[in-house]
């Protein structure tokens, strides 16, 4: 399971030149004789983040908990997890870092409006596609030909992936609209539209219980197009004032921002969320083809939104390492932290693998029942080293970042597609044991050959931080 998507994505800053140099920070004459980065301001810049991280992270794990109590308990959350956010996850992917390009590009009316077309033409696009798939016989050839999703499990998804139809353009223009609120310092805005839609994903899954008589997949992917078409709402609501007042008088870009030129800028960023979603629909469609189908696609949700929750200190730590790569002598100071971070996100999944307290919270705090609890304990064993991988993936993808090397990671992107595919190829051609597990292994062996690759590609950015003056010298 990737990180979760609706989160910020890696920050850039205009197109990506040709032939970067990593950023001049260290070498700034204005840093001489300032104190090197300590853990004190990066563990300060971390936690405002790693919360919101943390609460986005809670999102997954509190629909599927709501999803195990409500009629057609297996069946709805297999239905999830294994075809509906899989599926909408890809389809939304291309605009998802709409963020970034806002943030970037969106200076001024002019440049805006470029980013606003942008966004209804692909997010009505996509969402056309959205409603083909979903309304049209294409599903039964996804999901049954190429997915090879039970039959028990065909109608239930089909039902969840119309729920979800709202899902991609609400999610394009609230990305589009936090942008601007980012580049013209509104960030609290941003904070509390995902607290707008937290509460209204809870309200609308409290409802659902309440009721009880609603299957699980209608109820869970009714809370989350709510939540989704809430936060948009409030964007729209906050980014008001600035359209009409900052924005409004900003000088804008020079020179100005052409659709063709924007166009040329964005594709490569979409491809790095496209590669990572696709492994998504290959999990599933792999275990569909290994033993306990049903119980792996009902599983993988919960056991991934668990590891999400616990792993999403790790991706906050991205943001952070970009911002303070500023800062005089960073180095020593952002890898020591990365170590305890590393520390803590690792024990935390150990803890859940081989003490009764994952096992106590699949059955009390997901509602699992004993058989599917035991399956889950046993692959997250699998997935325990993935608490160091988004740690160290921030790390490094943060020193690309900041130095303009963007390309690097999409090439780990897709080395973490090429590794995850052939672990479950073997999986599927040996059948040796639950796809769930197949599907655990599958997801470390990609994090780690992800992690492998932009440690190699970062290395002529973490010498040239090496050979820059300390402060004061």
């Amino acid at each position: 399971m990737p990180a979760n998507p609706h989160a910020a994505p890696e920050p850039a800053a205009g197109a990506p030149p040709p032939a970067p140099t990593p950023a001049p920070a260290p070498t700034e004459p204005a840093h001489a004789g300032a104190p090197a980065l300590g853990m004190g301001p990066v563990a300060a810049a971390w936690l405002p983040l790693a919360g919101s991280w943390l609460l986005m992270g809670l999102e997954l794990p509190a629909v599927a908990a709501v999803m195990a109590r409500l009629p057609h308990a297996t069946v709805s959350l297999a239905a999830y997890g294994g075809v509906v956010f899989p599926l909408a996850l890809l389809v939304e992917s291309p605009i998802l870092m709409l963020l970034t390009a806002s943030t970037a590009l969106a200076r001024g009316p002019a440049s805006y409006a470029v980013v606003r077309r942008f966004m209804w033409l692909a997010g009505g696009g996509l969402t056309a596609l959205h409603f083909v798939l979903a309304f049209t016989p294409l599903f039964d050839w996804v999901a049954g030909a190429l997915i090879g999703v039970p039959e028990p499990v065909r109608e239930p998804a089909r039902t969840g992936l119309r729920i979800m139809l709202p899902w991609t353009m609400a999610i394009a223009y609230r990305r589009t609209q936090q942008g601007v609120l980012i580049r013209f310092r509104r960030p609290r805005a941003v904070t509390w539209g995902t607290l707008v839609r937290l509460a209204t994903l809870a309200s609308v899954l409290a409802l659902g219980a309440s009721l009880g008589a609603l299957p699980g997949i209608v109820v869970g992917t009714g809370a989350v197009a709510a939540a989704v078409v809430a936060e948009a709402v409030f964007a729209r609501l906050a980014v008001g004032p600035v359209l009409r007042g900052p924005l409004a008088a900003a000088a804008g870009v020079e020179p100005p921002l052409s659709f063709g030129t924007f166009v040329r800028f964005y594709t490569p960023l979409a491809l790095t969320p496209l590669l990572n979603f696709i492994a998504m629909p290959l999990a599933a469609a792999a275990m569909s083809r290994m033993p306990n189908a049903l119980e792996s696609l009902a599983v993988w949700p919960v056991l991934a939104g668990a590891v999400f929750a616990v792993r999403s200190a790790g991706f906050a730590y991205n943001e952070v390492v970009v911002a303070l790569l500023d800062r005089p002598a960073p180095l020593r100071g952002l890898r020591r932290f990365a170590w305890v971070l590393t520390a803590g996100t690792t024990a935390a999944l150990a803890a859940g693998a081989i003490t009764p307290l994952g096992r106590l919270w699949f059955e009390r705090g997901s509602a699992l029942p004993p058989g599917l609890a035991a399956l889950a304990g046993t692959a997250l064993l699998w997935l325990v080293p993935m608490g160091a991988v988004s740690v160290w993936q921030s790390f490094h993808q943060g020193l690309l970042v900041h130095a303009h090397r963007t390309r690097a990671v999409t090439e780990a992107m897709l080395l973490l597609l090429l590794a995850t595919a052939a672990v479950l190829g073997i999986g599927v051609a040996w059948r040796a044991g639950a796809g769930l597990h197949v599907a655990a292994l599958g997801m470390t062996a990609g994090g780690l050959a992800q992690v492998a690759w932009l440690a190699h590609r970062s290395g002529a950015v973490r010498r040239a931080f090496a050979r820059a003056p300390r402060p004061g010298t």
